[in-house]
């Protein structure tokens, strides 16, 4: 189902989760702990007020986010921290990849974080390039062997610890974003990293005699978001995105 369709029926997409909840929240929210079994993110925007007791001002920010499209429960801590769970943490693939491609503000090329050499696992410039270079080549394999990648894909379906690592560092972009200091060295590091993870545990394509499924379908996506967003943050990094390795 297209992307558009998906959302026109009812199923709202994490880019327009994170938008209610910035909206109430002032600033995105934050992913927390792994999201192997539930995908959390947490604010502090109650503890900012200052005129009333903090955990006062967090139960009529809940009240609003229990409201929110995609959200599956709102948590008061007795500091007033929130904790808000979404119902499909997959939606941000699709998000990921309908968005406009992000560019950098024109300044000076910034210093590249990493040397080109040496191509082992040692050096973690070549795992984020390689990273880059090998979601792309996922997508081709997946084309050869039969998986359907024209469309978006069934997020609920990236449901596996190994599909959740990456989709969790995925949350991050929005505060990250937003930060003064993102920190995409080691942002794209983690990234990479939980992808490789991803693709040797969970794997994105067929494997033997095993029939093309719509679960690889939705693992190729997932790629294809995490190859998005290491691209622009290479270009951000001052390094030219590998067109192999």
């Amino acid at each position: 189902m297209p992307h558009a369709d998906r959302r026109a029926q009812g199923r709202p997409g994490l880019a327009m989760i994170m938008e209610a909840l910035r909206a109430v929240l002032g600033a995105p929210p934050v992913p927390q702990g792994s999201w192997e079994r539930e995908a959390l993110f947490a604010s502090t925007a109650a503890l900012r007020a200052t005129a009333q007791p903090p955990a006062e001002v967090a139960e009529r920010l809940a009240a609003r986010l229990r409201a929110a499209p995609g959200v599956r429960r709102v948590d008061v801590r007795p500091n007033g921290f929130l904790v808000i769970g979404v119902a499909t943490p997959g939606e941000i693939v699709e998000d990921v990849l309908a968005a406009p491609a992000a560019v950098p503000p024109a300044r000076e090329a910034p210093t590249p974080p990493w040397p080109d050499f040496p191509r082992t696992w040692d050096n973690p410039g070549f795992a984020v390039r390689y990273a880059y270079v090998r979601a792309g080549a996922v997508r081709r394999w997946a084309r050869d062997l039969g998986v359907p990648t024209g469309t978006a894909a069934r997020p609920e379906l990236l449901d596996g610890p190994y599909d959740r690592a990456v989709l969790r560092v995925l949350a991050e972009l929005p505060s990250r974003r937003e930060s003064r200091d993102p920190g995409w060295a080691v942002y794209l590091e983690r990234l990479a990293e939980a992808y490789h993870t991803a693709v040797e545990r969970a794997c994105p394509i067929p494997r033997g005699d095993e029939a093309p499924s719509e679960v690889h379908t939705a693992r190729v996506r997932m790629g294809e978001a995490v190859r998005r967003v290491l691209g622009e943050g290479l270009v951000e990094l001052g390094v030219a995105p590998p067109g192999r390795i």
